[in-house]
Parts: structure tokens; C-alpha cells; sequence
């Protein structure tokens, strides 16, 4: 006799071994009766000849542990065993820009599409240094990963062009300082490449926070050459410990106090405001936290992105319940407070943690009209394809835990176009 047995491949199995372990127990029991292997229907995604789909999911890791059960069985010596791989799943189609558009869009089916997101909030067309990826080619990533939303962020702290050195850390002691070539150079190549497929929203990043006198000119400078292009800033640096060995040093106190002419233009022009601010590091988790609560004191009616949620690889070991009440009591204090988990520190470091994942899923769930994903891609000449995909997988994982309507806020974007205004639709989750 045969047994057909149907295996459900979707991000909703969470564990692979708990999966198998189940499946095993059942089949051994039905073997018992049976006397004979059963055959095992494998779904194959029409139009792609495989029988998992493409990157492998945790799902398809546990079907293909399924099917080397059942040929150790054969090889146990049951008889009529048949491994069969049915035609009957179709593979869903790539989303396009047209899916959000569109008031009948078909819902989204967590179980079969990806649960990567197609917003990229955070990703830096520009290094720090040294030669970049062609912009077409960095546009070419995001349609490969299907990431259909990003930000153009610069870098406003470059490296001397007299220096070798690609990233900053590489070279301690070598100065970092902000410019607007980088929002040039984007500016440029956004006005001048073709763009077909994704939507592109252009960042100012050369803002020097400390020197607030120089910021309404360049705001000036750029609008005049490149009218109406520019609708965010950032990310720009408060205080990053990353910088400290080149010269970058905290923002006062007194001088955010000074910011207040570039920060009324970027309220009257709906420009959100993307700050990285550490919040402290491992021997003083909040040591910078002043700095940043000064910043939302004084500025409360700008919309305010704090990108990595004040995380950084100089604090990776924080209390993860402690940062979550941190980030709640600021969240419910300044309501145009958002928080952007872009960078792969925060999974490898929080997330993937069972206690991260105990603080962070029903925090992100909670407030999930707060919060925006990115990957923190650098585009530097020697950051392939693969590299950006992989920052993209790493930095979507927290998605798969997410409730259905977080993930349609975060993944699917829709937190993005309320905040700038956009005339796109996350699609609905199919029940």
C-alpha cells in the first residue's frame, strides 16, 4: 500500500527538529500497520523543477530531512517505498511595484512567499572610501532580492581621497570627516539612471551635527541644484563610538540647542530625521542616552528615526528586557519617535537570542507603526550579490516571528509610505 503524506512548506515551521521529530513519530507508527514504506509527496514549485523553494526556508530544510527518513527506511529493507514529487504548488510570482498600487492586490501568503522585506530603509549607495559599486549595479540588488522601496543614503563621513583605506576601522587615526559629495554623486546618478521596478527616495547625509551653522547652506546648495529630489536626511551622526579613533567625537548638549533653524526646514518639508546615536557601550549601556533624549525633548514635533534602535557592536550585550523598556518609555513619550533595525548586529547580537527573541517579537508587535527595516549595505567595490542578499536574509529574520499585521507594517512597507507620504498599499496577509 501506499501512504501519501503532504508536507507543508512555509515560514510558519518554526523548528526543524520539533517538525521532524513529530513527523517521524507518526510514520513509524503507520509503518508498523502498513508493513511497507510509504511514498512521500514532495510539493515541487510549478515553472522552477524543485522540490523546495528558493532560498531554502526552514520548512524546506525540514521536508528535505523528511524524505532522508524515508529512504533510511527503505534502506531498512521496507518494501514499496516511493518518493514522488507532485506538480501542484504553484510558485507565487515576484511582487512588483504594481502589488502596491492596486486596491484587489492579491493578499500575501506568508507560508509561500519570502519573508524578507521589501523595504530597505537603510542602505548606503556610497562607502566610505575607495572605488563603489555602479549605481545601476546596486540598483540591480535590490531587484534580485526583491527589495522594491530603499533610501539613497550617502555617507557624510568620508575618508580623505588621498587614503587607500575602504572602511574606517581599517584605518584608525586617519580623519573622517562629513561633505556633500556623496549627496551629489546619488543625486546625480538618480537623476541620470534608469530606475524601472524600484522607488527610490534620495537622503541628504552630509549633514555635520556639530557644526549646525554649515547644515541650512548645503540643505540650500543641494535643493538649488537638485530641486525637489531630496525627501529625508540621514543617517547622520550624533555620537558613534565606531568613529572615535578618527576624530569624531559626541555632539554637545549646547549645540543641539543650535540646530534649531536646519530642523524647523525639515519639519516644514516632512523630512524625516535618521540620527545614529549610540546608546552606550558594554561597561555604560545608557552612558549616551542624555544626548538622544535631548534631542526629542527639543524637537518633538520632527519625525525623529533612531537607526538601530541606539545598538551597536560596541554593546552587544545589554539586557534585552531593559533596552525594550527603554525603548517603550521613549516610544510613548514622543509619538513622531521612530526606530529603525536595520544592521545585522541587531539579529546576531539580540535577536537570535532566545531571551532577544522573549523581549523583541512582542515589543515589535506592539509597536509596530513605529518601526522601519533596513540592511545597513555598504556599497563598497568588493561587496558582492551575495553579500547584499545575505545582509538582507540576516536582517529579515526577526520577520518571520512578527504578527500579521507588524509584518504588513515592517516587511511589506507600510509604516515607509505613511511616513513619506507615498501612494502605495502594503498588500493584505491571506488569512
Amino acid at each position: 500500500m501506499e501512504i501519501h503524506h503532504r508536507v507543508v512548506v512555509g515560514s510558519r515551521v518554526n523548528e526543524d527538529q520539533a517538525a521532524g521529530a513529530i513527523q517521524e513519530r507518526h510514520w513509524r507508527e503507520q509503518y508498523r500497520e502498513a508493513g511497507q514504506c510509504p511514498t512521500l509527496t514532495a510539493p515541487v514549485l510549478k515553472g522552477t523543477g524543485e522540490s523546495k523553494p528558493k532560498p531554502a526556508s526552514t520548512a524546506s530544510r525540514a521536508t528535505t530531512a523528511i524524505a532522508a527518513l524515508i529512504l533510511a527506511l527503505c534502506a531498512a529493507g521496507l518494501s514499496g517505498c516511493v518518493l514522488k514529487l507532485a506538480t501542484t504548488v504553484e510558485a507565487p510570482a515576484p511582487l512588483t511595484l504594481d502589488a502596491f498600487l492596486s486596491d484587489d492586490s492579491p493578499c500575501y501568503d506568508r507560508s509561500a512567499q519570502p519573508q524578507t522585506s521589501v523595504i530597505d530603509s537603510h542602505v548606503h549607495f556610497r562607502p566610505f572610501g575607495g572605488p563603489t559599486i555602479p549605481f545601476g549595479q546596486m540598483v540591480q540588488y535590490l531587484q534580485e532580492t526583491g527589495v522594491l522601496f530603499a533610501n539613497i543614503y550617502g555617507i557624510g563621513q568620508t575618508l580623505p581621497v588621498t587614503s587607500s583605506c575602504t572602511y574606517y576601522l581599517d584605518c584608525p587615526g586617519t580623519p573622517v570627516t562629513p561633505s556633500l559629495k556623496n549627496d551629489f554623486v546619488n543625486a546625480a546618478n538618480y537623476v541620470t539612471a534608469a530606475q524601472s521596478g524600484v522607488h527610490l527616495t534620495l537622503a541628504m547625509t552630509f549633514p555635520d551635527l556639530a557644526e549646525p551653522e554649515t547644515i541650512l547652506p548645503g540643505i540650500e546648495l543641494l535643493e538649488t541644484e537638485y530641486p525637489g529630489l531630496f525627501q529625508w536626511m540621514g543617517e547622520v551622526n550624533l555620537v558613534k563610538q565606531a568613529l572615535f579613533d578618527n576624530g569624531h567625537t559626541p555632539v554637545s548638549p549646547a549645540t543641539i540647542s543650535e540646530w534649531a533653524p536646519f530642523m524647523e526646514v525639515l519639519r516644514d518639508r516632512g523630512f524625516p530625521f535618521a540620527v545614529h546615536s549610540d546608546l552606550g557601550s558594554e561597561d555604560a549601556p545608557t552612558l549616551y542616552l542624555p544626548l538622544m533624549e535631548e534631542v526629542l525633548r527639543q524637537y518633538p514635533d520632527n519625525v525623529i528615526v533612531w537607526v538601530h534602535m541606539g545598538l551597536s557592536r560596541e554593546l552587544t550585550t545589554m539586557d534585552a528586557a531593559r533596552h525594550v523598556e527603554l525603548m517603550t518609555a521613549l516610544l510613548e513619550r514622543y509619538p513622531n519617535l521612530m526606530l529603525d533595525i536595520a544592521w545585522r548586529v541587531l539579529d546576531d547580537a539580540y535577536f537570535s537570542t532566545p531571551d532577544g527573541l522573549a523581549a523583541y517579537v512582542p515589543f515589535l508587535n506592539t509597536h509596530s507603526e513605529r518601526i522601519l527595516p533596513g540592511t545597513d549595505f555598504l556599497a563598497s567595490h568588493d561587496k558582492s550579490l551575495d553579500i547584499y542578499r545575505t545582509e538582507l536574509e540576516v536582517t529579515s529574520r526577526i520577520n518571520r516571528y512578527l504578527d500579521d499585521d507588524a509584518f504588513r507594517d515592517i516587511a511589506l512597507g507600510q509604516n515607509y509610505f505613511r511616513l513619506l507620504g507615498l501612494d502605495y498599499e502594503a498588500p493584505p496577509i491571506c488569512p
